[in-house]
């Protein structure tokens, strides 16, 4: 056990109002990859390439929605992903009330499914899909297998578009309100598989004011010059054993 890994026990063992705010990496030991590092596509309509960011934007899916859910099936959504180390880690430390909430930039759900209670999830959630114009709800597999293409509601034809913040759109206030809450309650926060680089998410550590800040990733991030430990291990392992230790 090296004293790095030691120190982290050591701060999740004295914290008693943990956060941990999440991003892509959290994922990819579940085999999801960060959609940001998909190659772009070129548009036979538009004849220029769109980078991914632009795939993912509000114009293209009201512009072009049968492309848009071409790339959202195959980058975005991954069905048969299950939760890692990581999301399991977490779900143990909330079951031991040690941890307050689950703070997300994924829209793969993977941290309910291994039982945590509290997430907000920034942006959305792929789990859900509503009628834009009668807001029925359809759930993620009439969206990739079942419907039309583009989706349309059963109800009322109008188009189905997934509970996700597409880029160009507004974060949910609500969710931003409890996610900054929560932060702000913390005594710990534990960054996790993020650069800190996609705002307005990443804003919003600036709330913490608590003891322990921890920051896991494998790359470097601009919260590392404030954190007590910087962990650039493997964000499953590290989380699983970590808790496993306590």
């Amino acid at each position: 056990m090296t004293d790095e890994f030691q120190k982290l026990v050591d701060i999740l063992r004295d914290g008693e109002k943990i956060v941990f705010f999440g991003g892509a990496g959290v994922s990819t030991e579940s085999g999801i990859p960060d959609f940001r590092s998909a190659n772009g596509l070129w548009n036979e309509k538009l004849q220029i390439e769109l980078s991914p960011e632009q795939l993912v934007s509000h114009t293209y899916f009201e512009r072009f929605p049968k492309e848009f859910f071409d790339f959202y099936r195959e980058k975005l959504v991954y069905p048969d992903a299950k939760p890692n180390g990581c999301h399991r880690a977490l779900a143990k430390l909330e079951e031991m009330g040690k941890l307050l909430a689950v703070v997300t930039q994924n829209i793969d759900g993977l941290h309910q499914a291994a039982g945590s209670k509290t997430v907000y999830e920034l942006h959305g959630s792929v789990l859900r899909n509503y009628c834009m114009d009668c807001h029925a709800f359809y759930d993620a597999g009439y969206v990739t297998k079942t419907a039309p293409d583009p989706p349309k509601c059963e109800k009322c034809g109008g188009i189905v578009k997934p509970d996700v913040v597409l880029y160009e759109e507004a974060l949910d206030g609500g969710i931003m309100q409890k996610a900054a809450d929560a932060i702000g309650q913390a005594d710990t926060l534990i960054i996790g598989g993020t650069s800190l680089v996609v705002y307005p998410a990443a804003g919003f550590i600036r709330y913490f004011h608590g003891k322990h800040l921890v920051v896991i990733n494998k790359t470097e991030t601009r919260a590392d010059r404030s954190a007590e430990l910087v962990l650039r291990t493997p964000i499953g392992e590290t989380m699983a054993a970590a808790v496993a230790a306590l």
